[in-house]
């Protein structure tokens, strides 16, 4: 009972920290759950990026409410192994191509060992779409066009799982080497991280003034 307590008073101290501080432009909710300790998910809709708002696409929002409720919060706790057990895939790395399969219950990726790693982390994510968002083999006898549009939504899947939008307000959005620090910080290409902050920039609007009454 009293653990029950605790744990929903940290809910509460969260939420109310949480929201005074976006208010003032702050870098939350991570840095507040990193300080209290707990692994309580904050679902948000937008961040504050400087003085604008970035809200996530459905695809952005769906990998970033995922990764909260297995407890990934940080770049650190990325990954490929701990996502893979979360999901019962069986992740394998050898000298085989890169492939993901299905049989039942069974799932499967591997992942080429000669890959660096930053690019061993972005095929991971790229199969891991195909395996939780497509029905059946890509490479098996289907339309072009179909193949195509699995394929464009999996290098989407691809960026945001290895940079999620509950993590972009991390990062300091006005530095002049911010495509190289996103690399850095999440141990991606730079090909990725800047795909990534031109999706975000594009997509940016301004935060909305509360006027006094």
């Amino acid at each position: 009972m009293e653990r029950k307590r605790s744990k929903t008073t940290k809910i509460i101290l969260i939420y109310y920290i949480t929201n005074f501080l976006r208010g003032l432009d702050f870098k939350v909710p991570v840095f507040f759950l990193l300080i209290i300790g707990t692994n309580v998910p904050i679902m948000v809709n937008e961040v504050i990026l400087m003085s604008y708002s970035y809200k996530p696409f459905p695809l952005d929002a769906w990998i970033s409410k995922f990764y909260q409720e297995i407890g990934i919060f940080t770049p650190r706790d990325i990954n490929e192994q701990y996502i893979a057990r979360s999901l019962r895939i069986f992740l394998t790395y050898s000298e085989k191509r890169c492939y993901s399969t299905q049989s039942g219950n069974f799932k499967m990726i591997n992942i080429h060992d000669g890959l660096n790693p930053e690019k061993k982390r972005e095929t991971f994510f790229h199969e891991l779409c195909h395996l939780l968002r497509h029905e059946g083999n890509q490479y098996a006898m289907m339309p072009e066009a179909f193949r195509e549009l699995q394929e464009r939504e999996a290098n989407h899947f691809t960026r945001y799982a290895a940079i999620p939008f509950h993590m972009l307000n991390l990062m300091d959005w006005r530095s002049p080497t911010l495509v190289h620090d996103i690399s850095e910080t999440f141990q991606v290409s730079e090909e990725v991280s800047e795909y990534r902050v031109q999706q975000v920039f594009r997509n940016m609007k301004p935060k909305k003034r509360v006027e006094n009454q």
